[in-house]
């Protein structure tokens, strides 16, 4: 029980980190035109933290019960944005839940195999979550009309949408950024793993 209560307040906190990953995921207007971005952060993020809890409680599960908690702490940011009088789809939940299930999946079939679980798990992750999150994402409204019609009061002045330059402010430093971190971050986490034993 201490364990899972300890997943709960880590995966709450973390969950700022991974739907802001370069600052694009949580919101609709770069989500889709950074999708590459969205991927890439999106499937290692959550590779790196459902497998350092996984491996920690050694239950096959964990991973979707920490994806759970980041899915619903992301509904109540988008419920809270609505309520200050954004549109509904201003906020994209990305869908973690059926990549976390498989990453589970993988564990289970694989006798708790951490490495497998790595290996074949991260790999499943990274090829489902874009197709899961692309299918999301056509179903909500023109990101561009949102970005223009409801721009965020957060939103730095280098990345402030410019009407007559669409489609090339999305090539951002941020972008590259992020997308290199989260590539980097891969090697850390199989790392981190193996210290663990």
């Amino acid at each position: 029980t201490t364990h899972y209560l300890f997943i709960v307040v880590v995966a709450v906190n973390s969950t700022p980190l991974t739907i802001n990953a370069g600052d694009y995921i949580f919101y609709t207007d770069w989500a889709w035109t950074s999708f590459v971005v969205f991927s890439i952060s999106q499937s290692t993020m959550l590779v790196v933290g459902a497998i350092y809890y996984m491996l920690f409680t050694g239950v096959p599960g964990t991973a979707t019960y920490y994806a759970t908690i980041m899915t619903i702490y992301t509904w109540v940011a988008k419920g809270a944005w609505f309520a200050l009088g954004y549109p509904y789809d201003f906020v994209a939940v990305p869908v973690w839940i059926p990549s976390a299930m498989l990453l589970d999946l993988t564990y289970w079939a694989t006798r708790r195999n951490k490495h497998a679980a790595i290996l074949i798990g991260g790999t499943l992750v990274g090829l489902s979550l874009p197709m899961f999150n692309m299918i999301n994402l056509l179903t909500i409204r023109d990101p561009l009309e949102m970005a223009f019609k409801y721009p965020r009061p957060t939103l730095p002045p280098y990345m402030t949408p410019i009407e007559p330059q669409v489609g090339k402010f999305y090539n951002s430093p941020v972008a590259l950024g992020a997308g290199a971190g989260a590539v980097l971050s891969v090697p850390i986490a199989a790392l981190g793993a193996k210290l663990n034993t």
